[in-house]
């Protein structure tokens, strides 16, 4: 069992490992200051101007964000509109609507590090819960469904980061399962021990007793 408890902990990521491999996606900012470009591993960033949009990594967006540096412009997905679309589209609809992969990390960035940057933040951060809720839903229904059915193969189209990083370690175990017990050897030994099974031998009808 701590066996099995370790696979599943080791196939899985935390909220701050997601967390930090979303800082690496870009994101729009408008700096308020002059500096050259950055020349960095990830790739070259700048020059900055004042007021002259520039898209740079999530994590640098924060830096600059907490030093007073830039505003920062939420993506296109992040508009009440467009919110609302997806949300409407999730509730019609058995499908996942596409959203960034790390959709969930990324708002909580901003809503945590740049809220007065968000026009509407409340109906913004209620439409994202709300999203959430419905696809979490269709996950469950998803997984009922498995674990009631035989099944090989599993594809699951639009999911981001931390959704499928929750179904990961119940969809591989439940395909493990299913896999080991259609396999050959599996039905082989079936096979084996129902022909094992002691057989009644038929010795023909039995003899009345005479009454004495």
């Amino acid at each position: 069992m701590a066996a099995q408890s370790d696979d599943a902990h080791a196939s899985t990521f935390s909220a701050p490992e997601l967390e930090f491999l979303a800082e690496d996606e870009l994101i729009e900012i408008v700096p308020n200051m002059r500096m050259d470009p950055l020349n960095l591993i990830c790739g070259d960033f700048g020059p900055f101007r004042p007021q002259i949009a520039t898209q740079v990594p999530v994590w640098l967006a924060v830096a600059l964000k907490k030093r007073g540096k830039c505003t920062i412009r939420p993506p296109e997905w992040m508009s009440v509109e467009k919110l609302t679309e997806v949300l409407e589209a999730e509730r019609d609809t058995e499908k996942f609507q596409p959203l960034p992969f790390h959709y969930v990390e990324i708002s909580r960035l901003l809503f945590d590090h740049a809220v007065g940057d968000i026009p509407d933040v409340y109906l913004v951060r209620s439409l994202i819960e709300d999203i959430k809720d419905v696809r979490f839903h269709k996950i469950g229904t998803g997984l009922e469904i498995i674990s009631k059915e035989r099944t090989y193969a599993l594809r699951l189209k639009n999911l981001s980061a931390m959704e499928a990083n929750i179904v990961r370690p119940f969809v591989t175990r439940s395909l493990q399962t299913f896999y080991k017990l259609g396999s050959p050897d599996m039905i082989q030994d079936r096979d084996d021990s129902s022909s094992r099974q002691p057989q009644t031998t038929n010795r023909g009808p039995r003899r009345q007793l005479k009454d004495r």
